[in-house]
C-alpha cells in the first residue's frame, strides 16, 4: 500500500522519526539556551561590536540618520514585544548590532576633520604644541593644533598634524607656539589588502597629515585668544606628562629611562628598536604598554598603603569605614595614572576595570566578574569603536576575559584549599597564580599577536615568569613612590631602585628573545578561521554550562586553518614600483632600494618572512625560472608567465610572452592585449594589489582600493599622491597598530 506521491509507509515512519529528533534537538538547545540566561547580557558587547566590523567591512560610508531611525524604531517596537520573550530577545539582539553600527557611523561623523589630499614640500607650518614625545632616536615627536599652512587655505588646512623634530630644536613644552618649514604627507593607506591602514587609524585621531621639520624651529608669542576650558586642561596635563618623562630619563638615561617613562607616562618611542623587538620576540611587549598589571599594581599598592597609614590612627580605624576610604584614594591614584599615562585603550580598559572593582569595595558588591569585562568593553566600544580594530583592545580584552573566566572557576577551591593553613600553602598559591596567569593570557593573546603581528612567542611563560616579578615586587613600587617623591625633587631615591629592576627585565628580555626559536614568523590566519577562532573562545569562556566546550571545535578549525593559510604569490605597491614575488621554491624576491620601507615592512610580516629572507630582485638575478636583465625580470610562477617591466623597451617582448605583465609606467591601452597589466595607473588608481596563482591560471587579484575606496578616510587620498613620494616620518604607519 502506498500513499498520495507513492510515499511509502517506512518512508512516512522515517521522516516522522527525523522529525521527533529534530524536536528533541530543539528542546535540548532551547533548555541549554535558557540554562545561560544570567550569561545573556554578556554578549552584549560582542553583538555590538559585530555592528562595528559590519560598518568598517562596508565599501560605502552609511549615513547616520537612517541607522538612528533603525534604533529609534527598534526600541519602539520592543514595548509591545515584551510579553513575547523569544521576540524581545531577537530585538535586543538586533538592536545591539545596529547601536554598535551607528556608533562607529555616528564617531567617524565626530570626528571629521580636513585632510591634506596631497604630499607638500617645504611647507611653512605654524601651530600650536599640543603633545610632545621623546624618540629613540634623537629628537622629539610632536602635535601641533591650532594649524596654519602657508598657501593653503584655511578650510582645506587640517586641525591636528603630527611632526618628528630634529635633536637640535629648542626646547619645547605643550602649550608653545612655533614656525619651521617642514615635510608633509597625507596619512598613507594600507600597504597590501587587508592591511592595516593608518589613515583610518589617523581620521579617527583627527591627524590630517605626518611629516618631519626641516631647518631652525621659530618659537613665537602665543596667540591673544585663550582656549577652552577642556583643551587648557588637556594642555597642563600634557606639559605635566612630558616634563615628567624628562625627569624620568635625565636621571636614568638610556633605554632605562625609555622603559622607566613608559611604564609611568605611556609611550614607547624612545625604547631603542633592539630592545623593543627583544620585548616582542621574548613576549614581554604587554609590559611596555601600560595595562591590567600595572594599574592593579598601582591600585593595590595605594590600598594597602593608605589603609595601613589609617590603622594606626585608632579612633579612625575603630569608629570609621577606613576600608571604603582607601578604596577611594585608591580610585583617585588609577585616575591620575590614567591621565598621566596617556589613557591608551589598555589603560582605559584597566582603568575601567579597577574603579568598578574599588567601587564595588565602597558598595559590599562582588568586585571581579564576567559581567564587569562586559560593561567595560561596550563602555569602550560604543565610544570608541575604532579601537575594536587595534591590536591593543583585542589583546588587552582577551587576557583579561580568560583570567576572570578561569578565575571564576577556580577561586572557590584554591581560597579553600589556603583556608586550611600554613604560610607555605599562600607562596605555592602564589606562584601557581602567577605561571597560570602568564599561560592563560599568552594562550589568550597569542591568535591575535599572530594575526595582527605574525609573531609567535613560545617563550612567553618562562620570560613571563622571570620578569613579572621583578615588576610586581620592585619596578612598580619604586615607581609609584618615585612620583609620589617627585613634588619634593626626592624622585631619585626611588627611581634609581626601579631602574635597576628595569634593566633585570631588560636583560631578561633580550636574553629570551636570543634563544632559539623566539619570535617565530608565522602567517595571519584565513578569515573565516580567524572568526571561528574569536566565536569559539567567546563561546568556549562566556557560557558555563557543559557545551561551552563546543568552543572547542571553532578553536580547533582556527588552528587547523592556519597551516591552509594561502599567502598571495605577487604583492604590487601602489607606488613607483616595489614588487614582491614568491617562486615556487618558497623564496621571495623584491625589487631593491630604500624607498617605501614602511611597505617593506608590512610585506615582510604578511608573508611570514624574517628580516634577511627576501632577496633583492636586480639585473642580473636569475636561478631556473626566474630571469632579470635591464630592461626587465621574467619569471614562470605556478606556470604563470609573469614579467615585471623595468622599461618602456620591454613591452614588445614582454607582452607577446606574458601572462601577467607588471609596470611602473604608463601601459598605453591596446598594446599589450594578451596579457593582464597592471601598470602605473591602475596602481595609483586602485592602491596596492595582491595577486594569487594557481594551476597557470591567474585565480584572483585584489586592490585595496576595491576595498574601500569611497570612506571618509580614503576618499581625500588622491590617486596622485604617491607620485613624489615623501620619506616616513617616524615609521607611524609601520607601527602604528601598537602604539598604545
Amino acid at each position: 500500500m502506498s500513499l498520495e506521491g507513492n510515499v511509502s509507509l517506512s518512508e512516512v515512519g522515517k521522516w516522522g522519526a527525523l522529525d521527533v529528533a529534530a524536536r528533541r534537538v530543539c528542546e535540548l538547545v532551547a533548555a541549554q539556551f535558557l540554562a545561560e540566561r544570567d550569561r545573556w547580557p554578556l554578549w552584549l558587547p560582542v553583538l555590538a561590536g559585530v555592528g562595528i566590523l559590519l560598518y568598517f567591512a562596508s565599501a560605502f560610508e552609511p549615513a547616520p540618520l537612517p541607522l538612528l531611525l533603525g534604533l529609534g524604531g527598534l526600541l519602539l517596537a520592543a514595548i509591545p514585544a515584551r510579553q513575547h520573550p523569544g521576540l524581545l530577545l531577537t530585538l535586543a539582539m538586533g538592536g545591539a548590532v545596529l547601536a554598535g553600527f551607528a556608533a562607529a557611523s555616528l564617531r567617524a561623523e565626530w570626528v571629521a576633520a580636513p585632510a591634506l589630499d596631497h604630499p607638500l614640500r617645504f611647507a611653512k607650518v605654524t601651530g600650536e604644541v599640543a603633545e610632545m614625545e621623546p624618540l629613540a632616536q634623537g629628537g622629539v615627536r610632536v602635535v601641533l593644533e591650532r594649524i596654519s599652512i602657508e598657501r593653503l587655505e584655511p578650510e582645506r588646512t587640517p586641525s591636528r598634524i603630527r611632526l618628528r623634530l630634529p635633536a637640535k630644536a629648542p626646547p619645547l613644552v605643550p602649550g608653545n607656539r612655533i614656525r619651521l618649514y617642514a615635510s608633509l604627507m597625507p596619512p598613507g593607506g594600507p600597504a597590501l589588502p587587508g592591511g592595516f591602514d593608518f589613515a583610518r587609524q589617523a581620521w579617527f585621531q583627527r591627524l590630517g597629515a605626518i611629516g618631519y621639520g626641516m631647518g631652525s624651529v621659530e618659537l613665537l608669542e602665543p596667540l591673544p585668544e585663550g582656549t577652552s576650558l577642556i583643551d587648557g586642561f588637556r594642555r597642563r596635563l600634557s606639559a605635566l606628562r612630558y616634563a615628567m618623562t624628562l625627569r624620568i630619563q635625565s636621571l636614568l638615561p638610556g633605554d632605562t629611562g625609555a622603559v622607566a617613562s613608559a611604564l609611568i607616562t605611556g609611550g614607547e618611542r624612545a625604547v631603542s628598536l633592539p630592545l623593543l623587538k627583544a620585548y616582542r620576540d621574548s613576549g614581554l611587549a604587554h609590559l611596555l604598554s601600560i595595562s591590567g598589571l600595572h594599574m592593579t599594581l598601582v591600585a593595590g599598592l595605594v590600598f594597602v598603603g593608605l589603609r595601613a597609614l589609617l590603622a594606626l590612627i585608632g579612633p579612625l580605624a575603630l569608629n570609621y569605614p577606613i576600608k571604603k576610604w582607601t578604596a577611594l584614594g585608591a580610585l583617585l591614584a588609577t585616575l591620575f595614572y590614567l591621565l598621566v599615562s596617556g589613557a591608551f585603550v589598555p589603560t582605559q580598559r584597566s582603568f575601567l576595570m579597577t574603579g568598578l572593582v574599588l567601587l564595588g569595595v565602597v558598595l559590599d558588591r562582588q568586585a571581579i566578574s564576567l559581567r564587569l569585562v562586559a560593561w567595560a568593553a561596550l563602555a569602550i566600544l560604543l565610544t570608541q569603536p575604532e579601537s575594536l580594530l587595534g591590536a591593543s583592545f583585542q589583546m588587552s580584552f582577551a587576557a583579561v576575559l580568560a583570567l576572570v573566566s578561569i578565575y571564576e572557576l577556580t577561586s572557590r577551591p584554591m581560597t579553600a584549599w589556603r583556608r586550611q593553613g600554613g604560610w607555605w600553602r599562600g607562596f605555592l598559591l602564589y606562584l601557581a597564580g602567577l605561571a597560570l596567569s602568564s599561560l592563560i593570557a599568552g594562550l589568550a593573546t597569542a591568535p591575535f599577536a599572530i594575526e595582527n603581528f605574525n609573531r609567535f612567542n613560545p617563550y612567553g611563560l618562562a620570560s613571563n615568569m622571570l620578569a613579572v616579578p621583578i615588576s610586581g615586587v620592585l619596578v612598580m613600587p619604586a615607581a609609584l613612590i618615585g612620583v609620589l617623591l617627585m613634588p619634593l625633587g626626592l624622585e631619585h631615591l626611588a627611581l634609581v631602585p626601579m631602574g635597576w629592576g628595569v634593566d633585570l627585565i631588560n636583560v631578561v628580555a633580550v636574553k629570551v628573545a636570543g634563544w632559539q626559536g623566539a619570535g617565530i614568523a608565522v602567517p595571519s590566519f584565513p578569515h573565516l578561521g580567524f572568526a571561528l577562532l574569536v566565536l569559539g573562545g567567546l563561546w568556549l569562556l562566556l557560557m558555563k554550562t557543559g557545551w561551552r566546550l563546543l568552543g572547542l571545535i571553532g578553536i580547533f578549525y582556527a588552528l587547523l586553518s592556519l597551516s591552509q593559510a594561502r599567502l598571495p604569490d605577487l604583492l604590487i605597491d601602489g607606488g613607483p614600483g616595489l614588487v614582491a614575488l614568491r617562486l615556487d621554491n618558497g623564496r621571495v624576491v623584491m625589487t631593491p632600494g630604500l624607498r617605501e620601507p614602511v611597505t617593506r615592512e608590512a610585506w615582510r610580516r604578511h608573508l611570514a618572512l624574517e628580516e634577511d629572507e627576501a632577496e633583492p630582485l636586480a639585473d642580473g638575478a636569475g636561478e631556473g625560472a626566474l630571469a632579470c636583465d635591464a630592461l626587465s625580470c621574467r619569471a614562470v610562477v605556478k606556470g604563470v608567465q609573469i614579467a615585471l617591466a623595468h622599461r618602456p623597451e620591454a613591452l614588445i617582448e614582454d607582452c607577446a610572452k606574458a601572462t601577467l605583465l607588471i609596470a611602473p609606467f604608463l601601459v598605453p591601452k591596446g598594446s599589450c592585449d594578451g596579457a593582464q597589466v597592471i601598470d602605473r595607473l591602475s596602481r595609483l588608481k586602485k592602491g596596492p594589489h595582491a595577486v594569487w596563482l594557481s594551476e597557470g591560471k591567474i585565480e584572483r587579484i585584489e586592490s585595496v582600493g576595491e576595498r574601500s575606496s569611497q570612506r571618509p578616510w580614503t576618499v581625500q587620498r588622491p590617486s596622485s599622491r604617491r607620485s613624489k613620494p615623501v620619506p616616513p616620518a617616524d615609521g607611524d604607519e609601520a607601527d602604528g597598530e601598537a602604539e598604545g
